[in-house]
């Protein structure tokens, strides 16, 4: 679940906001600390995400102050977002089935939620801590992240798309690419191994309230391994709540009263109520797409949730810029209202009209226009392309038109021929822009 994590809060939908946090930028304390959950995490995922700004323009403006290599750790956490966005462009909609198989077959997961966990119930502190702080801010660290998923995958025997789904709704940063491939990462389908933690790995880099020793993961990376390769072993909802091997340090006596203690509080706990998600915009960040009078004969630029960076300077100068929310896409991926408000609020300081509605409603309503342009996007996609002339999405790497089954492999092919970092392909193009355009209807 690699790439520019947050912990934070997002902060506002602004362009100010976003360059604010790429100033902020230490790349030697984010390489130091990333993995702590208090660490010099950079707070820019949903920023990258939904296109306020590029990989380019971060990279860019970090290495306007800081000096930078390939070598540099942030440097490769921003490959790794791009190496997602490679693999599910030559994959489509495979990424979301299982690249191949894991420790065990797919039918041999779950693929309900347990209500346990849905709840922050578990009496397991860490996956206790971590679903409430993604209910509480939408935002989850990206170490928080693989816990939560190896917890899901390999104890409870939840399948890793039950889990990615799950997670990308409640996110607002959530990217497809990135959440269901980081999820197959750690289920092991998508890697040569399961990624597996535990209870000392929890304290190093976690706050004491999401300690957990005495639990079910307080337990060795063999025996860890074991669990995750046994069909049999569901361990971690609150009635199994036990230590799989005793250490050294504890006696077993003292490791039940540990476990009681925890099945105790996991009972007595008030449960985390999920945030509700939705299929369409709230009420005043979208209207119905009826109004075909209004683009007939224009130049239209679209505006959807995955470029909300300023619209390119080399448009007409009356361009109308209109918001896109496409039906087809939010009734099969919901979000919670606060991801909803978030991209709707900077939606409507670029394009003064919003439009939602479904593909066919959508292409009668512009079908008057003289041309519509937009920016490409895997989320989007084929449906997008049938509406305007999309513009290739920005990169920062260089494009690597082979397959690549490792990140090592795609980054080898990324950066043969750049000596420097300004020889990457976004950065020898990368203008930042100092002023905005404003477009009128």
């Amino acid at each position: 679940m690699s790439g520019a994590s947050v912990v934070d809060g997002s902060g506002p939908p602004t362009l100010a906001a976003a360059q604010a946090r790429i100033a902020a930028v230490n790349p030697a304390e984010y390489a130091r600390t990333r993995n702590a959950l208090d660490g010099a995490v950079t707070g820019l995922s949903p920023y990258i995400t939904h296109g306020l700004v590029t990989l380019s323009d971060v990279l860019a403006g970090v290495a306007a102050t800081h000096p930078l290599t390939f070598a540099d750790k942030f440097v490769f956490e921003l490959g790794w977002r791009e190496y997602f966005q490679h693999v599910w462009q030559h994959r489509g909609a495979a990424i979301f089935e299982s690249l191949h198989e894991g420790p065990l077959p797919d039918a041999a997961y779950s693929r309900e939620l347990p209500a346990d966990v849905r709840e922050a119930r578990t009496g397991l502190p860490v996956i206790d801590a971590a679903v409430r702080t993604l209910y509480a801010t939408g935002l989850l660290h990206n170490h928080a992240r693989m816990w939560l998923a190896s917890y899901l995958v390999h104890l409870r025997k939840v399948h890793w798309r039950t889990g990615a789904d799950w997670m990308v709704a409640q996110l607002l940063d959530g990217d497809l690419a990135s959440n269901h491939l980081s999820w197959q990462w750690v289920a092991g389908t998508g890697s040569s191994k399961p990624y597996l933690f535990n209870a000392d790995n929890v304290a190093r880099f976690a706050p004491v309230a999401w300690h957990s020793a005495g639990t079910a993961i307080d337990t060795s990376y063999e025996s860890l391994d074991e669990i995750a390769r046994d069909h049999t072993r569901v361990v971690g909802a609150p009635a199994q709540m036990r230590r799989v091997r005793a250490t050294e340090k504890a006696t077993e006596k003292a490791t039940e009263k540990v476990i009681e203690k925890a099945t105790a509080n996991a009972t007595r706990a008030q449960p985390a109520f999920e945030p509700a998600t939705h299929h369409a915009p709230p009420p005043g960040l979208a209207a119905s797409a009826t109004d075909a009078a209004l683009v007939r004969g224009r130049d239209v630029w679209l505006v959807h949730p995955w470029a909300l960076r300023e619209p390119p300077a080399d448009l007409p100068g009356d361009v109308l810029c209109i918001g896109l929310w496409l039906d087809e896409f939010h009734r099969m991926w919901p979000w919670r209202e606060a991801r909803w408000t978030f991209v709707g609020t900077r939606m409507r300081e670029l394009a003064p009209v919003c439009w939602h509605g479904d593909a066919a409603t959508l292409a009668k309503a512009l079908s008057g226009a003289r041309s519509v342009a937009s920016v490409d996007d895997p989320h989007l996609g084929d449906t997008l392309r049938t509406l305007a002339v999309c513009r290739p999405a920005p990169h920062l790497f260089a494009a690597v038109d082979m397959p690549c089954a490792s990140f090592s492999r795609w980054w080898s092919r990324a950066t043969s021929g750049a000596k420097t970092l300004h020889d990457l392909p976004g950065l020898a193009e990368h203008v930042i822009p100092s002023t905005s355009h404003r477009f009128t209807p």
